[in-house]
């Protein structure tokens, strides 16, 4: 189903340490709003969804998803190459004691990844307003890490993701228009429409 590029969808290359942000950046690798949750959001979602080219739609995005993660992996393997064990008791310490400098998905406050970071109602409805809120929240999260620092290695990054975050919001919003426009009228909202 997948072919694996070498390469990163954005390019990363942060040259300046900065173990605290990346204490910070993780959580949109495996926080709530991350960019785990929401690979395997919309990857789960797109099986009860009634119209191929959503299911289509799900797949692409749950794929970039992955992606993202990658990248958000990436930043913080960057940031905290070279820490001294100055730094590291400073400002890593948690993190290094459990995981040393390995890359572990949890939010900026040290929670694990957690499956009930994501949603799968199975109700065309209910999963496609639930990604655009998904959207919006990693947006915000995006637009607040982007407040906690002034390199613009990191900015340039932040801003690429925040964006897709914008377009993927936009893409469910259509999806979610297209199932509604579908739907008996008679029955708006009255029943799951993945049932026949």
């Amino acid at each position: 189903m997948w072919k694996y590029e070498k390469r990163l969808q954005f390019p990363v290359n942060i040259r300046n340490k900065n173990p605290r942000l990346a204490k910070l950046i993780v959580t949109q690798l495996g926080g709530a709003d991350g960019e785990l949750g929401a690979s395997n959001r919309y990857l789960h979602q797109r099986y009860a969804m009634p119209h191929s080219e959503i299911k289509a739609l799900l797949t692409d995005i749950g794929t970039e998803e992955m992606a993202h993660a990658e990248i958000v992996a990436t930043m913080i393997y960057q940031l905290t190459q070279g820490v001294t064990t100055r730094e590291v008791r400073e400002d890593y310490a948690a993190n290094f004691v459990e995981h040393t400098l390995g890359v572990y998905p949890q939010d900026a406050t040290g929670n694990p990844f957690h499956a009930l970071a994501f949603q799968s109602k199975g109700d065309p409805i209910t999963d496609l307003t639930e990604d655009m809120a998904a959207e919006q929240k990693a947006r915000t999260t995006y637009e607040n890490l982007m407040m906690m620092t002034d390199d613009e290695d990191v900015l340039s990054v932040l801003r690429f993701l925040r964006q897709r975050e914008i377009v993927h919001y936009q893409r469910f919003a259509e999806a979610l228009e297209l199932v509604k426009c579908r739907l008996n009228e008679e029955n708006f909202y009255a029943y799951n429409p993945a049932l026949k």
